[in-house]
């Protein structure tokens, strides 16, 4: 496409996502401005009020509900899970992908951009996620993937015919950026023209000189066909299939095909997506790339949505409450102004009975030591009607419950006392508000989701030939993996190279263009009151059935928030899988190393040439007597170890029972009472 009709496409799809959004877009600056910047006034009666004297009160309570769901999502954080998805993929290599995805979360800090984007689809409505790539220092050609945040949503403009719910169907995004006039012509050169783009309502003008340049970032994604054929090895009878690219352009295949290895079956035409970048001025198009992978890498992470009429409407957790809100604004702020703003009561007493005192003029603004009068009657205050106030503060106290009400937040969500009691009653209206919130928690999983399928789709195209890449395992270590080239296959264990039967090093290879693979995102206890609960009611099941601890105590310990938790639930798990504790264990590690050694002393005796055959004989059969005493300890030590280790399950159980008999015969010894005739 020439770039003047690129520039023209783009200026009309804009306009097309420009206008589908202005009612999002609203909805979203306003739910920003009232709730984080608190902006809960209307502006005429604030500035009404202050003219006249009067009190505008801004007590902000919906931060509490958004920062509960907000804190909710950032202490359980979805993590992807790759896995193999056909023959050609392999389990190794899909978690070698899984340590990789780790790296680029933690190099990247993906955790701010995934606080940022639930951040901002709590508070209005939507946020977004991107994925992007940069080569990984700046003095080397390896290309490396990142995460980043986008702290501006509404600089992005998304695809107004999209429907899915992760924007995998999005055919056209744009982000918009304003520029200085040294940074554009530092990024695109000097003789490209400064020209604004078409759109500038998002951006505050308030604070910027006015000589920059709004410049768009255009993604756009069309759909593309490819030729693939199917072929048959004449060796060994396995099947592969090639697209165009690969049959033209890879020379292993080229080489295969040239052999007479391969035989033809049969072809077909499939379909893929093609995605170009451009950066584009008002007047002319700076910049275009062809991107690696086939999705637009901008995810959204949405809030509350619904449909009318094919148009999708983006809403935050607060949308709803903002009139409860503003109840409660005003009724505090004329409760304020009836009691503390309202003038003192007056006296009533005889007439002249201030005459002789100066201070009674005074008496309702000043406290005076005392005040003196004429009569026989002291003057009387009169009463003050504190009616009008009590009714404004019960209205404020029916905006705040009309809050929670609406967002579904109680005050046991909210960490505060409520009128539960007990432990069951709090726990199911913490469980209410978890219910009523979990849609963005849920979103924001797919999000991740999405994420992760965008990475997997790039990951082949990027980490690619011969390198070293750097992986994250799940306990947080970093190692080094070869990609692309043969390496001994190493234990993590004991760090020795892995060997088969006749004793040859076990290769391994990762190839990550090779197979398929797809993911799953797993998600921890979504709320600290489903954890506590899920721990509380294993606990009691443990208490009513004893004999289910062994099952169920490492996903008590899982549940449990002390620090190590993880770490019991570990060897809970193996304790129950039948594995020998962790001392007995190294003692068998040590008795094997002991008989490696003295096998080995053992051949390297009938190995030597030079000594006397008699004598010879004599150390071998003297040497193979001590070998054998010493595994035969050994092996006893090994065996006692493990009986003691069972011994004190058995002798565990034993107890329990017993207490078990002493509890039934102290019950049958009770008297039991009389019954009525």
């Amino acid at each position: 496409m020439a770039d003047d009709d690129a520039l023209k496409d783009g200026k009309a799809k804009f306009s097309l996502a420009s206008d589908g959004e202005a009612d999002n877009r609203t909805a979203y600056e306003d739910d920003i401005r009232f709730a984080r910047h608190e902006e809960q006034w209307p502006h005429d009666i604030r500035k009404q009020r202050e003219l006249e004297g009067r009190p505008v009160l801004t007590i902000s309570k919906l931060n509490a509900f958004s920062r509960q769901v907000v804190n909710d999502a950032r202490q359980n954080k979805p993590s992807i899970k790759v896995h193999p998805a056909d023959s050609g993929a392999d389990p190794d290599t899909a978690e070698v992908i899984n340590g990789l995805i780790r790296n680029i979360e933690y190099t990247s800090n993906a955790d701010v951009a995934y606080d940022t984007a639930v951040d901002c689809a709590v508070n209005g409505g939507w946020g977004y996620i991107r994925v992007g790539l940069d080569y990984a220092y700046h003095d080397i050609f390896d290309m490396e993937l990142s995460i980043q945040r986008v702290a501006n949503p509404l600089s992005v403009y998304g695809d107004p015919n999209s429907t899915a719910a992760d924007s995998s169907d999005w055919m056209d995004a744009f982000v918009v950026d304003r520029l200085s006039k040294e940074q554009f012509q530092a990024r695109y050169g000097k003789t490209k023209t400064i020209s604004d783009w078409d759109d500038d309502s998002w951006w505050d003008e308030a604070w910027r000189d006015g000589n920059d340049a709004l410049v768009a970032e255009w993604w756009n994604r069309t759909e593309a066909e490819v030729k693939i054929a199917q072929f048959a090895d004449l060796r060994d009878g396995q099947v592969y299939t090639y697209s165009q690219q690969q049959i033209e352009e890879d020379p292993d295949v080229q080489a295969l095909l040239g052999a007479g290895v391969l035989e033809f079956r049969r072809e077909r035409v499939g379909k893929t997506y093609k995605v170009k970048q451009r950066f584009m001025s008002g007047a002319e198009v700076l910049d275009e790339t062809e991107w690696a992978g086939c999705y637009i890498p901008i995810i959204p992470v949405y809030g509350d949505e619904y449909n009318i009429k094919g148009k999708r409407y983006f809403r935050s957790l607060i949308h709803s409450a903002k009139d409860a809100q503003r109840q409660f604004n005003y009724w505090r702020s004329t409760a304020t102004e009836l009691v503390a703003l309202a003038p003192k009561s007056p006296f009533i007493g005889p007439e002249g009975f201030a005459d002789n005192d100066p201070n009674w003029q005074t008496a309702n603004r000043i406290s005076h030591p005392y005040l003196e009068y004429k009569g026989g009657i002291p003057p009387q205050r009169q009463p003050l009607d504190s009616g009008p106030a009590a009714g404004a503060l019960q209205e404020a106290l029916n905006a705040s419950d009309d809050m929670k009400a609406v967002i579904g937040l109680y005050d046991a969500s909210l960490g505060a006392r409520s009128n539960e009691t007990s432990g069951k009653a709090i726990m199911a209206r913490q469980r209410e508000g978890d219910v009523s919130t979990f849609h963005f928690i849920d979103n924001m999983a797919r999000a991740i989701r999405h994420t992760g399928r965008v990475l997997i789709d790039l990951i082949p195209h990027v980490y690619t030939g011969e390198r070293i890449i750097r992986v994250m395992g799940e306990d947080g270590k970093p190692k080094n993996v070869q990609l692309g080239k043969q390496y001994p296959k190493v234990d993590e264990k004991t760090g020795q190279p892995m060997v088969d039967e006749v004793g040859q090093a076990i290769m391994a290879l990762h190839d990550l263009s090779a197979g398929k693979y797809d993911l799953t995102v797993t998600t921890g206890p979504s709320f600290t009151s489903r954890r506590e609960e899920a721990a509380y009611q294993m606990t009691e099941m443990m208490r009513a059935l004893p004999a289910s601890a062994p099952i169920l105590g490492k996903h008590l310990a899982k549940n449990l928030d002390w620090p190590g938790a993880d770490e019991i639930a570990e060897e809970l798990e193996a304790a129950a899988s039948g594995q020998l504790p962790p001392e007995v264990q190294q003692m068998v590690e040590k008795g094997k190393e002991e008989i490696a050694r003295l096998t080995e002393e053992n051949n390297q005796l009938k190995n030597d040439r030079s000594l006397d055959e008699a004598e010879l004989m004599q150390k071998q059969q003297q040497a193979q007597v001590e070998a054998q005493n010493k595994i035969t300890i050994a092996m006893i030590d090994i065996e006692a170890e493990k009986q003691i280790a069972f011994a004190k399950i058995e002798a565990t159980k034993e107890i329990d029972a017993y207490k078990a008999r002493l509890n039934a015969a102290a019950q049958a010894a009770r008297p039991q009472p009389a019954q009525a005739a």
